[in-house]
């Protein structure tokens, strides 16, 4: 790909933007960065954004670092006793003076600890890792990603044919045969991880005076069960494609829920959503799809509800005028990566709803919004 020609940058504005150039000049003056280091304050600033900006720099070797750690299963090894580094190397199959040197760096990120008598132990973060749903396999599948972002600059100019676009139809059975194995794996990784949502939203929404939840997109029933656990009166319905029916049906018998819950095959693209429920669910359903999609499906949602029915958006979102780590550094390029949909933040989002008829647009705070945004609306009467 042919690189773009160099622009001349547009003149400034305002002062504004005069104010601006000054200051991103004096930033970048290295005579003023070392005049800067010898003041107490200025020098902590600078220190700081230093090592903001080498932890960037880095950020790709702390991950791998991660990956290697969930891959050689550091925690089950580490579970009961510390062990030296030349111990994990023999039971990991790694050279000893290698195993050394990611010891130390799994200990830097706080992922080991580094004991006085030279073993090493979990960290706080690599004992808490296996508590988190989904979050190793999570971690294993960034692989895909990873070769996708290897090249940035043809990525973000043309990122059309990545390995993830292809990755996730192959897994969900679009192109043909797949290997069972790696289908558990992320249909687990899919269950597990939408734990963690349920617990937010359920943490964060009262759904007390629902009668009905229709789960549209509700994979195999992990939000459905974790809300009829809170609320033992509600009645369930999923609707999902006709591959997902067995998952969730073996889901809610284990749980007890065969009587509670309704199972409805067929595709929110093709066909109307059900009806009689008093409030609608897309837990991680409109970062998958583009706009057009998205108000089709919201469409459809608000004539399928009564009037004064909810709608219940739960997903990651981007951060619109405050930009999120979260959201937008990692959702961001996943969502591009993937190439069916996009991040929206929260207001983006309610948009969407007001366009389709909704009113009564809220948004909720979640305790972890690098895991979900949540905004529900009501369908009011015309």
């Amino acid at each position: 790909m042919a690189l773009a020609e160099p622009t001349v940058p547009p003149p400034p504005r305002g002062w504004g933007d005069r104010l601006y150039a000054t200051w991103t000049r004096l930033l970048s003056n290295r005579r003023f960065q070392a005049r800067a280091a010898r003041l107490p304050v200025a020098s902590a600033i600078a220190r700081r954004d230093g090592e903001r900006l080498f932890d960037l720099t880095a950020g790709f070797l702390h991950s791998q670092i991660l990956r290697a750690f969930v891959v050689f299963d550091i925690p089950a090894l580490l579970s009961d006793v510390p062990a030296t580094a030349g111990e994990l190397a023999s039971r990991c199959g790694v050279p000893a003076d290698r195993m050394q040197v990611f010891c130390q760096g799994a200990a830097a990120l706080g992922l080991l600890k580094r004991r006085r008598d030279g073993r090493y132990g979990l960290g706080r973060l690599g004992a808490a890792l296996p508590g988190v749903p989904g979050l190793a396999d999570m971690i294993r599948h960034h692989d895909v990603l990873y070769r996708d972002m290897a090249d940035p600059v043809a990525f973000f100019r043309d990122g059309s044919d990545t390995e993830l676009a292809r990755f996730w139809p192959y897994v969900f059975g679009a192109a043909g045969d797949i290997d069972p194995e790696v289908a558990a794996r992320y249909s687990r990784l899919m269950a597990e991880s939408q734990t963690l949502i349920a617990e937010e939203v359920l943490a964060h929404l009262d759904l007390r005076g629902v009668d009905r939840l229709l789960d549209v997109g509700g994979g195999s029933g992990v939000f459905l069960a974790a809300v009829a656990a809170s609320y033992p009166d509600l009645q369930l319905h999923l609707f999902d494609l006709p591959e997902v029916a067995p998952a969730a049906k073996a889901r809610f018998g284990a749980a007890g829920l065969s009587a509670r819950a309704t199972i409805s095959s067929g595709s929110f693209r093709a066909d109307a959503l059900p009806m009689g429920a008093d409030a609608i669910s897309l837990v991680r359903v409109l970062y998958d799809h583009t706009d057009d999609t998205v108000r089709a499906l919201l469409a459809k949602a608000y004539a399928a509800l009564p009037d004064g029915g909810r709608i219940i958006i739960a997903e990651p979102m981007a951060g619109g005028q405050t930009p999120s780590r979260a959201g937008d550094a990692y959702f961001g390029l996943y969502c591009m990566a993937m190439g069916t949909g996009r991040a929206r933040s929260a207001d983006q989002i309610a948009a969407l709803l007001q366009d389709a008829g909704f009113s009564r647009v809220r948004r909720h705070k979640t305790g972890r919004p690098f895991v979900t945004g949540l905004v529900e609306a009501r369908k009011t009467p015309s």
